[in-house]
């Protein structure tokens, strides 16, 4: 095998990996241009989670904000991104529009869909979402991702962390999820 060999499999590859995210974020793009539309998303994919999991409800009464994203589309065939748009809820009001993506690389092929919504418990962290460029998660207030375990045993009094974040609706076929690395970004008005 020669070095011409594995340049064309490189660029079918990253052809291949920017048509089916071009296809798959195509719908993201257009629901995004309808802000009520992803409100109204937003809301349902809200309550659903409280609805279904006794720790959001939790959550729920204690935070300061909500930051919810209905829609997340991932896509990857060694390189990856993920795309998708989401309302910040605070006292039951939209007061902010916002998208996340990411990248990655590595062993990865596939697509799949799913949501999250991330409690903000403190007023800092939420300070930190708000006066940033763009909120890299990973890095600044603390993030805990609730899982199923942990969320059967989460009551107020076990609450101290800034931001909680629970992942939901997953549908597709790609190993793994996270939310490590990914930038939030505020829309503009």
């Amino acid at each position: 095998m020669n070095k011409t060999f594995f340049s064309q499999v490189s660029q079918l590859s990253r052809w291949l990996l920017m048509a089916t995210l071009s296809a798959l974020l195509a719908p993201a793009v257009a629901i995004a241009a309808d802000r009520a539309a992803l409100e109204r998303d937003a809301r349902s994919a809200y309550q659903k989670l409280i609805d279904k999991i006794p720790a959001a409800k939790v959550l729920s009464r204690e935070a300061v904000a909500v930051l919810v994203f209905p829609t997340i589309i991932k896509a990857g065939l060694v390189v990856g991104g993920q795309y998708g748009d989401g309302v910040l809820f605070r006292a039951g009001k939209a007061s902010g529009y916002y998208n996340t993506s990411g990248a990655s690389y590595g062993l990865q092929a596939g697509a799949q869909q799913y949501g999250y919504a991330m409690f903000f418990m403190k007023e800092g962290a939420l300070r930190t979402l708000n006066q940033a460029e763009g909120f890299e998660v990973g890095v600044g207030p603390s993030i805990v991702v609730v899982d199923e375990g942990m969320g059967k045993s989460m009551t107020s009094t076990t609450v101290h962390d800034d931001i909680y974040a629970f992942i939901f609706g997953q549908t597709g076929l790609m190993a793994g999820i996270g939310l490590q690395g990914n930038k939030i970004t505020r829309l503009k008005n």
